[in-house]
């Protein structure tokens, strides 16, 4: 049975360490810069399309 993950975490954020390939890291800011958004909303987001098995518009 999957779980509610609203229900599995006291708080609605965590903090999350990753390390990722610094030229990795430089496209993701430049996309935040050129589209008004942060780094942490970038992952966010493209995390949220690859477990979805979508593909962003």
């Amino acid at each position: 049975m999957r779980k509610n993950p609203e229900t599995m975490c006291s708080d609605p954020t965590q903090d999350v360490t990753i390390r990722i390939p610094c030229a990795l890291a430089e496209r993701v800011a430049a996309y935040a810069a050129d589209n008004a958004g942060t780094f942490s909303s970038v992952v966010i987001e493209a995390l949220d399309f690859f477990l979805r098995g979508q593909k962003p518009v």
